[in-house]
């Protein structure tokens, strides 16, 4: 790892408050316990590292007047009556979706068609409301 100062576990354990200041008010810090190494980010520097993890809807108009529509980046598809509500309908499965992966992580995470998913999810989960997850789908 290029970064340079892997914490030990045992001397985070030792300061733990001096450590968690560090990461919420300076920067992300590596920790390694054994052979197992974490990385602690703040939640502001986690959502820029996810920034750039949008959706892209695409969409078409019914017969009936109604819109249909699908997200590129997860296999997700709705249908609603204007373009506002397919947003929404889709945010709220967006947010279901996180929910079920995180809670199946080990699951979601080790399939090969679901893995590229996990910054995705990680962005909605991070989010506040349904109306910053819609603020991610780009029409």
């Amino acid at each position: 790892m290029l970064m340079q100062a892997v914490l030990s576990a045992t001397n985070v354990r030792k300061d733990w408050s001096r450590f968690i200041d560090t990461v919420v008010h300076g920067r992300p810090l590596a920790v390694q316990r054994n052979r197992d190494i974490l990385l602690a980010v703040s939640l502001p520097q986690a959502l820029e590292l996810l920034r750039d993890r949008r959706f892209t809807l695409r969409y078409e108009f019914e017969s009936d007047g109604s819109i249909s529509g699908s997200l590129e980046e997860i296999d997700l598809v709705g249908n609603a009556s204007d373009l506002s509500a397919l947003k929404r309908d889709l945010a709220q499965q967006l947010i279901d979706y996180s929910q079920t992966y995180i809670d199946r992580f080990e699951l979601y995470f080790n399939a090969p068609n679901r893995r590229r998913h996990f910054p995705y999810v990680l962005h909605v989960l991070l989010l506040e409301a349904i109306e910053d997850v819609e603020a991610l789908i780009d029409a």
